[in-house]
């Protein structure tokens, strides 16, 4: 019951959220001629977790890439805020409150903690107060990094690593934050603090977009899930959707058993 409850408000925050980012019939392809995204739309909405599912392939990844602007669309157009950014490099996404989280490691081994945390804190690198201010409370939010704030970040674990990774982005101030495949590779316990991190963003005014095979999380934490393949809308809906549509169940059986739960 608690969790049809949960469900049920998730789809009424949904409904009547704003709308901060849009992708429309957007194509995008790598080397001009390596076709991915094939006319995907999204909505993603205030303060809201949109989920992003999808057998291996589908082009989960790079319709997140393309949002950030390591891809630009060859046809289609994306939105923030009502403003058209698809063909905006990285950097002014960061200028514009977007932080990205890689799936791959991004952090610079033979530095510290700390010194792969700074580069967060690049727009307000002068205000050292701020920037000593927005590193605690990195600290505060994994004890952990605290504790090897000094450490060289290759000797962390994986877990330990992409807290850091997290941190950065906490950092930025993100109004958005977009999350590739974060508890990839990383032990159940550790998979478990992420997802409960994550969950807490819409509460700070964080809007979170999520890339995960993990379907059951994803589905669990998301207030909508979208499904792809071969860079196409197959399906999208609530948590509680999900629940009572055969059809997008009997979609995802196709190919559950592979993902990683």
């Amino acid at each position: 019951m608690a969790e049809t409850s949960r469900e049920t408000a998730a789809n009424g925050k949904w409904a009547s959220a704003r709308t901060v980012l849009e992708m429309q019939g957007v194509h995008a392809a790598y080397h001009g001629d390596i076709s991915i995204l094939n006319g995907l739309s999204m909505t993603v909405k205030e303060t809201c977790i949109t989920g992003i599912i999808g057998p291996n392939g589908a082009g989960k990844s790079t319709a997140l890439k393309t949002m950030y602007g390591f891809l630009h669309p060859t046809q289609g157009t994306i939105a923030l805020e009502g403003e058209e950014i698809g063909q905006l490099p990285p950097y002014e996404m960061m200028a514009k409150g977007v932080a990205f989280v890689p799936q791959n490691r991004s952090l610079f081994n033979d530095l510290s903690v700390e010194d792969n945390l700074r580069p967060g804190c690049w727009a307000f690198r002068s205000d050292r107060a701020k920037v000593a201010r927005e590193l605690e409370k990195v600290y505060a939010q994994f004890p952990i990094l605290a504790e090897k704030r000094g450490d060289l970040a290759g000797s962390l674990s994986g877990g330990q690593q992409r807290f850091v990774e997290l941190g950065r982005a906490l950092v930025v101030e993100p109004k958005i934050i977009m999350l590739d495949e974060p508890t990839a590779m990383i032990a159940p316990k550790i998979s478990r603090e992420i997802y409960a991190f994550i969950e807490t963003l819409p509460e700070r005014g964080i809007t979170v977009v999520l890339v995960d095979q993990n379907v059951r999380q994803c589905v669990r934490i998301s207030d909508y899930v979208y499904i792809l393949d071969l860079g196409r809308n197959r399906g999208e809906g609530t948590a509680e959707t999900f629940a009572s549509d055969d059809h997008l169940k009997e979609m995802v059986a196709e190919w559950l058993d592979y993902q990683i739960d």
